[in-house]
């Protein structure tokens, strides 16, 4: 291990001291594959850290070089990892094609694409650094599978139990496999290359040999569904690729269902994008201008103070100008606590992310109490902010070597907060259909109007219903 103490030392004082203190104990102690692909939310859930902090903990990390972040693009499907990369803009293909499922999938951000953090070698080397080294089953665990994936700790029995056969091969090496096909179907597969053949076995039995043959090469390839008897089978393979490869025999069953069907919650792209620590550390660079990122449902969050123009006349530029100042400050830090990040300002307005509707509204209400506050220190109501909410699918993008957003849900959130007044906050059907913002207005002293007004916004062919969510003291005296 490095001298890092100098290292560690940085992250304390920039990241959450617990999770700083976490990070380095599993830096000394923990198992190596432990060091690989870490999924932040499961990393938290294991240590009982906010995730919030443990996302912003290892984000500095990786800012220090005490770890590596790492992009990978995922199949739906078997939870495997499609391609990796050091940052988002290496995944530049439209598609992405998986030989396991024989499927092909476009990287969205919100679904298809997370981020995992593995120590530096400069700080620990472990196994997965060479992953040529690993045997089949870890390199199954580690390299494939995603960390989405639930990979039951006993890989190696799973493995077995789902495998005819599995052989290593050097490359420009041959080699082949005889083995007895049973019925039902088979998987041919080399995680390496990602190349497959699919075997439908099935008919009578035969004692006759069949001879089949699989060329690796450094793309993924997918040969095919054959369709063969039950009975004694011989496999050739040849490795044309520049890695070793790992061809195995899988069987379709339940267990091998099991792994490539279990779940578990992940740090998504968008979700790091719609981070404030991320923003400010990585500024730019994200991805090429030249990229378009879909994203399913992104929430939208626009402010902009009511009267600002009067309220410079009113009190002066200088404390006018400290006023908007504070408020800013106040937004930013309600944006931040929720896990969202501010996208940018415009004049007096801001956008904000979030990666769900529940944290988008739990901010709006923090910017709602801290403007209160910051009136109520001035014995005056000076600050009056018009807030607007909507989620929706659109497109991240680089503009001005900035990472932003673009598209139709962009612009109804900005109309939203432009129909908004400072004594409510507006949201659209999205936001409130959402349970977890069921669940926040039944918890919160906010409540929303039993039926939304439907109003005509500029640029949107049709009037779009739209809720107001108000204190509950004065929801009522409305």
């Amino acid at each position: 291990m490095a001298d890092s103490s100098a290292l560690w030392g940085l992250l304390k004082q920039a990241a959450d001291p617990s999770v700083a203190a976490a990070l380095e104990m599993s830096v000394e102690s923990d198992e190596d594959r432990a060091l690989n692909r870490i999924n932040p939310l499961t990393y938290a859930a294991e240590r009982g850290l906010d995730e919030e902090q443990t996302i912003g903990g290892l984000v500095h990390a990786a800012r220090l070089g005490l770890f590596d972040m790492s992009w990978n693009m995922l199949c739906p499907g078997c939870g495997g990892v499609l391609e990796s990369g050091a940052a988002l803009k290496t995944l530049n293909h439209a598609h992405y094609y998986c030989s396991l499922c024989a499927s092909d999938y476009e990287p969205t951000l919100d679904q298809l694409v997370e981020v995992t953090f593995t120590v530096n070698p400069r700080i620990r080397r472990i196994a997965a650094h060479d992953p040529d080294s690993l045997p089949f089953a870890e390199y199954m665990r580690q390299i494939f599978w995603s960390s989405s994936t639930t990979v039951p700790d006993d890989v190696e029995s799973v493995v077995q139990n789902t495998t005819l056969d599995v052989m290593e091969l050097a490359p420009g090496e041959k080699a082949a496999m005889s083995l007895v096909l049973p019925k039902g179907f088979a998987i041919v597969f080399d995680p390496v290359t990602h190349s497959s053949l699919f075997l439908e076995v099935d008919g009578e039995e035969t004692h006759e040999r069949r001879n089949l043959s699989l060329v690796f090469t450094d793309s993924h390839a997918h040969s095919g569904t054959l369709k063969v008897q039950p009975g004694p089978a011989r496999i050739s393979y040849e490795n044309k690729a520049a890695r070793r490869t790992l061809p195995g025999v899988w069987l379709h069953t339940a267990e091998m269902e099991k792994i490539t069907g279990g779940r578990r919650p992940f740090l998504n792209a968008t979700r790091l994008l719609s981070n404030q620590e991320f923003r400010d550390l990585y500024r730019s660079g994200t991805f090429d201008p030249e990229q378009r990122f879909k994203i399913t449902s992104l929430t939208i969050l626009f402010t902009d103070l009511r009267g600002s123009t009067a309220l410079y006349d009113r009190i002066g530029d200088l404390a006018a100008f400290d006023l908007v100042r504070s408020h800013f400050g106040a937004l930013l830090d309600a944006v931040a606590a929720e896990g969202g990040a501010v996208v940018k300002t415009i004049g007096d307005a801001v956008m904000a992310t979030f990666p769900t509707p529940d944290r988008a509204l739990r901010a709006a209400m923090r910017m709602r109490e801290e403007m209160r506050k910051i009136n109520q220190g001035r014995g005056s109501e000076d600050l009056a902010l018009n807030i607007g909410l909507h989620a929706g699918p659109c497109l991240a993008v680089m503009l001005d070597d900035r990472q932003d957003y673009f598209g139709q849900t962009v612009n109804i959130a900005s109309r939203v907060q432009g129909l908004a007044e400072p004594d409510a906050i507006l949201a659209t059907k999205p936001i409130i259909e959402s349970s977890e913002v069921a669940r926040l207005l039944t918890e919160s002293s906010y409540r929303t109007t039993p039926r939304p007004s439907s109003l005509p916004l500029r640029g949107v062919s049709e009037a779009f219903e739209i809720y107001e969510v108000r204190e509950r003291e004065t929801a009522e005296a409305a």
